[in-house]
């Protein structure tokens, strides 16, 4: 097992090291300056050159790189050109909203959808099965931002339950915190809540018709004990992927609904960074969001080699 960790976390530094050169290849070839949008439009060609030079940004661009790579491996992200503080300490001003957001939409998303892929599995060409299906497709079909709406116009507005945007953190109180993000976490969760009904459904349907699950049926095995104990873990591999994506999708999809539902995470974040062209914000965020991708990513394969002991075997 050691072995296998090992090699999976090797494998995440050329991920790692490819997606910084594309990370600030794409932010420094995007038109706009920092130095014009800092000093504003009055500012004169000769004072906009003399703070590209103070912010180093007139050297050539692998040097520029090089010296960005040398602070990540030191913890250093840089220093915000508009707010004056290090990137990482921004990140971190950030970062609760954001992780309550994704958490809490993960959360409604694993309730509800892996319930109701069993039941459409168990239940397959049925009216059940047919109406799970059909709200499925109908919430990989609506967007994000568009079911946000809607909630703050029926919930919010309408009928007054639930505060319309803003945020309230944990320290005062639990429902203070929890009725700022059920909507935002609603719309966030809605996909991935359908993405998981559907892969439940098909990976269930796969091992339920697999000769063992037929031999425990003809043995008079409780269907209950057959589905949740014999079918659910080798049906959960295909599941648990799609678990991973969808926690880095949720961290990195939570920009638009951050921005509906005027909520200060780290989406916000780089939205302002991006309109005030604040180069080192950006490069930090960005980053920190892939990391986390990629580490999710890397539990979840540490997880097969747990959940299922072939994982283990077939990587030697």
């Amino acid at each position: 097992m050691l072995k296998y960790i090992i090699k999976r976390l090797l494998s995440v530094i050329p991920v790692l090291f490819v997606v910084s050169i594309v990370i600030f290849g794409i932010i420094h070839i995007t038109p706009g300056d920092p130095a014009a949008v800092i000093l504003g439009q009055e500012a004169t060609p000769e004072q906009i050159e003399q703070l590209r030079e103070q912010l180093g940004l007139n050297e050539p661009i692998h040097l520029q790189y090089y010296h960005w790579v040398l602070g990540v491996l030191q913890g250093d992200l840089g220093t915000s050109y508009f707010m004056k503080e290090p990137v990482t300490q921004a990140i971190f001003d950030h970062l609760k909203p954001t992780l309550s957001v994704a958490a809490l939409a993960m959360a409604i998303s694993l309730i509800i959808a892996i319930p109701i892929g069993i039941a459409a599995a168990n239940r397959r060409g049925t009216i059940t099965d047919q109406s799970i299906m059909g709200f499925a497709l109908l919430g990989m079909s609506v967007p994000s931002f568009l079911l946000g709406l809607f909630l703050i116009l029926f919930f919010g507005v309408k009928l007054g339950w639930l505060p319309v945007a803003g945020y309230q953190p944990l320290s005062n109180g639990l429902w203070n915190h929890l009725k700022y993000l059920i909507m935002p976490a609603i719309a966030l969760g809605s996909i991935q809540a359908a993405l998981i009904a559907r892969m439940t459904r098909t990976s269930m349907l796969e091992v339920l018709n697999t000769n063992y699950i037929k031999t425990a049926r003809a043995k008079g095995v409780k269907d209950r004990k057959i589905v949740y104990v014999h079918a659910l873990r080798n049906a959960f591999l295909p599941i648990l992927t799609v678990v991973g994506t969808t926690l880095g999708s949720l961290m990195a999809g939570a920009a638009v609904t951050e921005t509906i539902f005027n909520i200060p995470g780290i989406g916000q974040l780089i939205i302002n960074s991006v309109e005030r062209r604040d180069y080192s914000v950006i490069q930090g965020v960005v980053l920190f969001v892939t990391v986390i991708y990629v580490f999710v990513n890397l539990v979840i394969d540490l997880l097969y080699g747990v959940i299922d002991p072939r994982v283990r075997l077939q990587d030697k």
